[in-house]
C-alpha cells in the first residue's frame, strides 16, 4: 500500500509518502479498525473539476507563459489535479468582469444579433488551453445566472426577478443556441442547469424560479427545445443551489412526467453540510446523478486560515462523497490578488491565486486537500463500504474501473491516529499524522 499525506505543520506544506506491506490477519484485530468491504458498491464516479468564470479566464490572460503552463498542468495535468469537468456560465455572473448577455435586443427574435463574442475573450481560450492539457474534451457543464434583463419581470439582470411567462420559449431557444455555438466553436456541453441559486436574491445576476415555475419551464420549453435542436443528450440538472432543501425540491419536480427529462440535482455548500439530504436524495432517485457545482471560501464569511480552509474542503467532500455525490465541480478555478475580478466586489479565495501585477502564483493548501481526491479517485469508480473506529477520523473509499481501492482518510485534531486497515483478511497498520489528510492507495 501506498500512502500518500499532506501535512500542514507551523504554516508549512509538507508531503510524506509511504510504502506498507499487508500482513495476513493471524490474530483477532478489534482496535482502532478500518474496514473496507470492496465487493460493496454504491454510486458512479463522473469526475472532479471547477469552474471557468470570466474572472478566471482574464486572471488567465494576465499571466506569462511559464505561469500559464504551470497553471494548466496543476489543473488538468497528469501530475496535476487531473480535473476532467468544468462548469461556466450562461451571460454574465457575479464573477465577470461587468453584466452582459450574448442578445439584448427585445424586438430580435430570431436571435440575429446573438453572439458569443464575449466569451471568446477570455473563457473560450482558458476552456480550449485546458482541453489541449488534458488531452480530450472536458465534461462542460453551463449554468445561467440571469437571463436577460427584457425577459424578466423586474426588467434587470440583477436583484432577482422572474422570467416572464411569455418569454419561456424564447429563453429555452436562448439555452439551445448558446449550446450549439458552443459545439459551432468545438466544445461539447453535455450538462445544463436551469438557474444559478434559483431561490437567492442577489445584487449581483440573479433569477427567482419556485419548484413548480422550475418544473414548468423543464416540461413545456427547455427539454421540448433541446429535442428539437438535436441536443437531447445535454443532462438537466435542477436546483443548483444549497443542500438543505435537495430532497424538497426533487420531490416536487421529478414525477412519471418529468423523470425521462430530469438527470440529475446540482447543490452548493452555503447553508451547512446536510449529507442526509443528499443520502435521502439517493434513496429516493437512484439513478440520478448527485453534482457538487459551487463552493468556494467567501471572504465575508471565512478567514484566510489555509488549514482550516482546505479542512472544510476536504470535510464537505468526504460528506458528500458518502451521500452518494457522483460529481464535484469547484468554484473559480484562478483569482486575482483581490479574490477577484468581481463586478459587485463578492471578493473570494480559490485554489490557486494570482498576482497580476507581478505575475505570481500562490497554490493554496485547499489545492492540495482537492487533489487527495480528485488525483486518484477516478471517473468510472465506484464507492465502497467501510467501517471506521471513531468519529475523529473522516474518510471514504472507492474502487477505480481497474479494480485498485482508493481511500482517503482526513485527520482533523490535534491527535495522531493510527489505523489498522483491514481488507479481505489482511491488515495494514499506519497512523494519519495530526492536521493531516492522506490517501491510500492499495
Amino acid at each position: 500500500m501506498k500512502l500518500i499525506t499532506t501535512c500542514y505543520e507551523e504554516k508549512k506544506k509538507e508531503t510524506l509518502i509511504k510504502e506498507y506491506a499487508a500482513v495476513p490477519e493471524d490474530v483477532n484485530v478489534e482496535n482502532e479498525v478500518v474496514n473496507l468491504y470492496p465487493d460493496i458498491e454504491y454510486q458512479t464516479i463522473l469526475g472532479f473539476g471547477g469552474a471557468i468564470t470570466e474572472a478566471a479566464g482574464y486572471v488567465f490572460s494576465k499571466l506569462g507563459e511559464e505561469n500559464k503552463r504551470k497553471v494548466l498542468e496543476l489543473y488538468f495535468g497528469e501530475e496535476g489535479s487531473r480535473y476532467n469537468m468544468v462548469r461556466s456560465h450562461i451571460d454574465s455572473c457575479d464573477f465577470s468582469l461587468g453584466m452582459y448577455a450574448a442578445m439584448e435586443d427585445p424586438k430580435d427574435g430570431e436571435m440575429q444579433s446573438f453572439t458569443l463574442a464575449r466569451e471568446e475573450q477570455y473563457i473560450l481560450p482558458f476552456l480550449r488551453a485546458a482541453e489541449e492539457k488534458r488531452g480530450e474534451t472536458l465534461d462542460i457543464m453551463l449554468s445561467p445566472w440571469s437571463p436577460p434583463a427584457f425577459m424578466k419581470t423586474n426588467e434587470e439582470r440583477t436583484n432577482g426577478g422572474k422570467l416572464k411567462p411569455e418569454y419561456r420559449q424564447l429563453w429555452a431557444e436562448y439555452i439551445c443556441r448558446y449550446i450549439k455555438e458552443y459545439e459551432r466553436k468545438g466544445f461539447r456541453v453535455r450538462r445544463l442547469t436551469i438557474q444559478n441559486e434559483p431561490a437567492a436574491v442577489q445584487t449581483w445576476d440573479s433569477c427567482i424560479y419556485t419548484a413548480e415555475e422550475e418544473k414548468e419551464f423543464i416540461k413545456n420549453a427547455l427539454y421540448p427545445a433541446l429535442i428539437k435542436h438535436g441536443l437531447s443528450d445535454v443532462k438537466i440538472n435542477i436546483w443548483d443551489h444549497n443542500k438543505e432543501r435537495v430532497v424538497e425540491r426533487a420531490r416536487t419536480m421529478i414525477d412519471e412526467d418529468t423523470d425521462e427529462m430530469i438527470d440529475g440535482i446540482a447543490f452548493h455548500w452555503y447553508s451547512g453540510d446536510h449529507f442526509e439530504a443528499l443520502a435521502i436524495a439517493r434513496e429516493l432517485f437512484p439513478e440520478k446523478e448527485l453534482i457538487f457545482t459551487e463552493g468556494c471560501v467567501e471572504y465575508s464569511r471565512f478567514d484566510a486560515d489555509q488549514l482550516h480552509n482546505a479542512q472544510m474542503y476536504a470535510h464537505d467532500i468526504i460528506g458528500n462523497l458518502n451521500g452518494g455525490m457522483t460529481g464535484f465541480v469547484d468554484w473559480n478555478l484562478l483569482l486575482d490578488e483581490k479574490g477577484g475580478p468581481n463586478h459587485v466586489k463578492n471578493y473570494c479565495d480559490a485554489p490557486i491565486m494570482a498576482d497580476t501585477l507581478r505575475d505570481q502564483l500562490e497554490v493554496k493548501l485547499s489545492y492540495h486537500y482537492i487533489g487527495h481526491f480528485s488525483r486518484y479517485i477516478k471517473k468510472g469508480a465506484k464507492r465502497i463500504a467501510f467501517t471506521k473506529y471513531t468519529s475523529k477520523l473522516e474518510m471514504t473509499a472507492f474502487k477505480n474501473p481497474d479494480g485498485k481501492i482508493v481511500l482517503v482518510l482526513l485527520n482533523p485534531t490535534e491527535n495522531g491516529r493510527t489505523i489498522n486497515l483491514r481488507m479481505n483478511g489482511k491488515v495494514i497498520k499506519f497512523e494519519v499524522h495530526r492536521n493531516a489528510i492522506a490517501t491510500a492507495l492499495l
